[in-house]
């Protein structure tokens, strides 16, 4: 049950963001075994005043064009998983819609399963 947050700088379409969160679905699917249904992610656009980072922290050449990508989820999957689940989303995004590898931050959260309510005021998973 991962919760995907993207932020990044405004401008871009909605073809390119549509283009993220199918590129995001599929990466987690493939890597992660998430179901094709469970689909839980926001973008939040961003004026240049308001996004900044680091251009070129640990040798790393970033450009505006830079996502950061949070995704919360159950503490489940092994070190190889998440290995598999950066390299998919960085290789899917660089496919569609385009985004350089440098310019793929993703940071995951793990949080324990009774830790979600998914609606009606219930713990799902717990």
């Amino acid at each position: 049950m991962p919760l995907t947050h993207i932020s990044m700088r405004q401008g871009k379409s909605e073809a390119y963001r549509q283009a993220i969160f199918d590129s995001l679905c599929r990466a987690l699917h493939e890597t992660f075994g998430v179901p094709e249904d469970n689909q839980f992610m926001t973008i939040h656009e961003h004026a240049p005043g308001n996004f900044r980072y680091g251009p070129s922290y640990l040798g790393i050449q970033r450009s505006d064009d830079l996502l950061f990508i949070q995704i919360t989820a159950n503490n489940t999957r092994t070190i190889e998983q998440k290995q598999a689940l950066y390299r998919r989303i960085q290789g899917l995004l660089s496919e569609s819609p385009g985004v350089r590898p440098e310019d793929v931050f993703i940071n995951l959260i793990e949080v324990e399963k009774e830790n979600w309510s998914l609606g009606n005021g219930m713990a799902q998973y717990a």
